[in-house]
């Protein structure tokens, strides 16, 4: 049977949140949840465990975590439906764990609002430097100004966008998307580029920002199935288009 995690001496020297956050871990397999539990707490994390979606979605009810660790395969009710509760409920960062191979499962997971995945078998010290980088973008950003075209705006200091003054709800990637469409107008970028640029990752899935560049677009086109906002480059990537509002 294949190892779900691929365990490592320790967690790497230098990651460390500059504040305690807290993670909420859900995993049925308890030899799972204690050897992530116990990486993320040496990597100075407060962490609260779940076996289960009620039991997470009880203790995501009685004190809302800055972060989920949320196992795709949960018995009863499964990990998509715990992120969409939980997502009901409010924003807050998920990274599913998923098995190897799964994509048509990845990919479920980034349409209901989850942020990232990691697959099984995994690294946890590959867990936390994720769950650091997460965090890490959910943090307002002093001295940046709004930004603003089409009707959209998008205030980094306080992590909210808005749409002609109705505020969006946006996951974490979906605004951080949106803000650097915003800072770079009318010019073609490659999901690799948006991947590197947004996500912060030198290669990976590249489904994941197809994903949520989808997302996006039915949060802030007006007609999803025919954007004018954030346009398909064939060939290249997508561009944003601030006069592409200007026919609609």
């Amino acid at each position: 049977m294949e190892q779900p995690y691929e365990p490592e001496s320790r967690v790497p020297a230098g990651h460390r949140p500059p504040a305690v956050a807290r993670v909420l871990v859900v995993e049925d397999d308890s030899t799972v949840a204690e050897i992530v539990a116990g990486y993320l707490d040496r990597a100075g994390y407060a962490v609260d465990r779940a076996e289960d979606g009620p039991e997470a979605l009880s203790r995501a009810a009685a004190r809302r975590p800055d972060l989920v660790v949320l196992d795709l395969m949960l018995p009863g009710m499964d990990g998509l439906e715990v992120c969409r509760r939980m997502r009901e409920r409010g924003p807050v960062p998920v990274i599913m764990l998923t098995a190897r191979g799964d994509e048509d499962d990845r990919i479920l997971g980034l349409e209901v609002g989850a942020d990232d995945y990691v697959t099984k078998p995994f690294s946890p010290r590959e867990l936390v430097l994720r769950v650091e980088s997460v965090l890490r973008r959910t943090r307002p950003v002093a001295g940046t100004h709004p930004l603003g075209a089409a009707g959209l705006t998008v205030d980094p200091a306080a992590r909210r966008a808005t749409k002609n003054g109705a505020e969006l709800a946006l996951t974490l990637r979906e605004f951080d998307l949106l803000a650097f469409f915003l800072r770079h107008p009318g010019r073609a970028y490659s999901r690799e580029d948006l991947m590197h640029e947004v996500w912060g990752w030198d290669f990976g899935d590249l489904s994941t920002v197809t994903v949520h560049v989808r997302r996006l677009r039915g949060k802030v086109e007006d007609d999803p199935a025919r954007p004018r906002l954030i346009q398909t480059v064939w060939g290249v990537g997508y561009r944003f288009d601030p006069a592409g509002s200007e026919g609609s």
